[in-house]
């Protein structure tokens, strides 16, 4: 959407995602252009806001530059990635992984700019309206960025129309797993299978 086109109704959802951008860069630590993320669970913010110049729907900083997040996952772990929408509801995202499609946040339900908003992710993730995705990242070095493929919308109460806000907050962060030794899974799939053997050799004696 740009500026020429956005009726006043718009224009105030647009002032109250800014508002919101300020208020949820409070909460995070500072997300620039090519920003590491660590992989102790901590919470990292971006933007996105087409009203505004270069007119883009992609993820950005605070200075509105193309926002991406640099990811180590070591080897003997997996990595957890979770995304999630902020602000209003209504909001679903495309993860890209070293610009390669990743996959997309979940359903929303259409938030309401006169409603209540939602910084926490936590709390993000508890509420059923709120986008969310988890993604799976192997050992290796990622390159994670995104783009808004879904708006919130509202009717405008002075032209009828579908209005959207094209302007959103959300974040993501990283936990690691470690993968199971080789050793102890073959271990347990051995165990396994004797149990089975057991009580089929069992069954066979009672037969």
């Amino acid at each position: 959407m740009r500026p020429s086109s956005v009726r006043p109704y718009a224009l105030r959802s647009t002032a109250l995602r800014t508002l919101s951008a300020a208020f949820a860069a409070l909460l995070f630590a500072n997300a620039h252009a090519a920003t590491e993320l660590n992989g102790d669970g901590s919470w990292a913010g971006f933007n996105v806001d087409a009203n505004l110049p270069p007119y883009s729907f992609a993820w950005v900083d605070d200075e509105a530059a193309t926002l991406s997040f640099s990811v180590t996952v070591p080897t003997g772990f997996v990595g957890r990635l979770t995304v999630v929408d902020l602000g209003i509801s209504g909001d679903q995202f495309r993860v890209m992984d070293g610009g390669a499609w990743l996959g997309d946040t979940g359903a929303a339900v259409n938030g309401d700019v006169a409603g209540a908003l939602q910084f926490n992710p936590e709390q993000a993730l508890a509420d059923s309206a709120f986008s969310r995705g988890v993604f799976t990242l192997a050992a290796g070095t990622h390159t994670i960025s995104g783009q808004m493929i879904k708006s919130t919308s509202f009717i405008d109460p002075i032209g009828g129309g579908n209005v959207t806000t094209d302007a959103s907050i959300g974040a993501l962060n990283l936990t690691l797993s470690p993968v199971p030794e080789p050793s102890k899974s073959t271990s347990l799939l051995a165990g396994f299978g004797m149990l089975i053997w057991a009580l089929r050799r069992n069954s066979l004696r009672h037969g």
